[in-house]
């Protein structure tokens, strides 16, 4: 083992993987709201006829689709194996290694953090206001600072709309005010994993405003496919020209293009804001009866919510003896708890009013 990390960069040596704990584990017999999927399963049809040919570059249809969904020219999407690989390929393709810096707010998704790290780029946070509250002000400062030299420059900017783990929603003044203080020689990445559930806050149109934004979205959440691994990326057409020339052959294969195609017709869309409106049913659900047990829950527009507890680890791991596995941000105040079908809410919703019981 020293001898491998010999080999290694040092930049790696001490680097702590992703980690979703109980990923590897037998999905019977618990319930599962650690990782803000979809409970439910969804079926598509699969052609396993043509596999013996590479797929297309990128699948034309999707992509056809996805435009028209979100309001854009094809050529302003690029679909990526999963949206954690359009957050390296970002890293990759715009950042110098040991030069260049990328900045996001904390807490945030730990993939910004863990692909610069891998790519040898410095990753920066700008801790949030009451470990809560994005501090836009010191974002725009630190971004300051680096074009005047008093710190390095910044090159990529993730920001997360809604931010996970915390929910917390943002206005379309605040990001139009990270955006003009990043200017144009600073990519801003806005990561809308979860937007499907407050549509009426994506940020789409600031492509139109701004060359430097860039959008991350995916079909893991909403969509219901997290295990098709199939996330894009939305961006004028200079800067997807540019991520072509990084990206792997053949990203995506036939049957991810396949489905994620039928996923976008008429039939799935409609489908897909079904299952939004029921999972916001059960988010309004499941806030009320943590409320009604004396819990803090934070204002949340997502599939997910995040819960004031003390003693949150002891929580965290009575909960997991009870055959519920939720998420514990680390910072030992707060649970993360992704929304369930009304049955696992209720289930949940009790045990934590069992665990609470027996602390009192």
């Amino acid at each position: 083992m020293k001898t491998v990390e010999r080999l290694m960069p040092a930049y790696l040596r001490d680097l702590e993987p992703y980690d979703s704990p109980g990923a590897e584990e037998d999905k019977d017999g618990k319930i599962w709201v650690n990782a803000n999927e979809y409970p439910t399963a969804t079926v598509y049809e699969e052609r396993f006829d043509t596999l013996n040919r590479y797929p297309e570059i990128q699948p034309k249809l999707f992509c056809r689709r996805y435009a028209r969904y979100a309001g854009l020219e094809p050529e302003e999407v690029l679909v990526t194996r999963g949206a954690d690989e359009g957050i390296e390929l970002l890293i990759r393709t715009f950042c110098d290694p040991q030069t260049d810096t990328v900045l996001y707010p904390a807490p945030t998704y730990s993939m910004y953090r863990i692909s610069s790290r891998t790519c040898g780029v410095r990753a920066e946070a700008v801790p949030s206001q009451d470990g809560w509250h994005v501090d836009i002000e010191a974002l725009c400062d630190r971004l300051k600072d680096g074009k005047e030299g008093k710190g390095p420059a910044v090159k990529l900017v993730f920001f997360c709309q809604p931010n996970n783990p915390t929910g917390e929603l943002f206005s379309e003044p605040t990001i139009r005010r990270l955006v003009e203080c990043a200017g144009e020689d600073t990519l801003v990445a806005i990561d809308e994993a979860y937007i499907e559930f407050t549509p009426e806050s994506t940020m789409v149109s600031l492509m139109k405003d701004y060359a430097n934004v860039v959008i991350i979205r995916t079909l893991s959440k909403a969509f219901a496919l997290a295990g098709l691994r199939c996330g894009l990326l939305l961006a004028r057409r200079e800067i997807i020209a540019a991520l072509r020339k990084v990206i792997a052959p053949y990203p995506v294969p036939a049957p991810v293009g396949q489905i994620a195609a039928q996923a976008l017709s008429d039939e799935g869309l409609a489908l897909m804001r079904g299952r939004v409106e029921t999972i916001n049913q059960n988010r309004a659900y499941f806030v009320r009866r943590l409320q009604a047990l004396g819990l803090s829950v934070y204002p949340s527009v997502t599939n997910f919510v995040l819960i004031a507890l003390d003693e949150a680890p002891s929580v965290y791991r009575r909960l997991w003896q009870a055959g519920v596995a939720a998420r514990d941000p680390g910072d030992g105040k707060t649970l993360r708890i992704s929304i369930g079908t009304r049955a696992e809410c209720e289930a949940i919703a009790d045990q934590l009013q069992r665990i609470r019981g027996e602390s009192l």
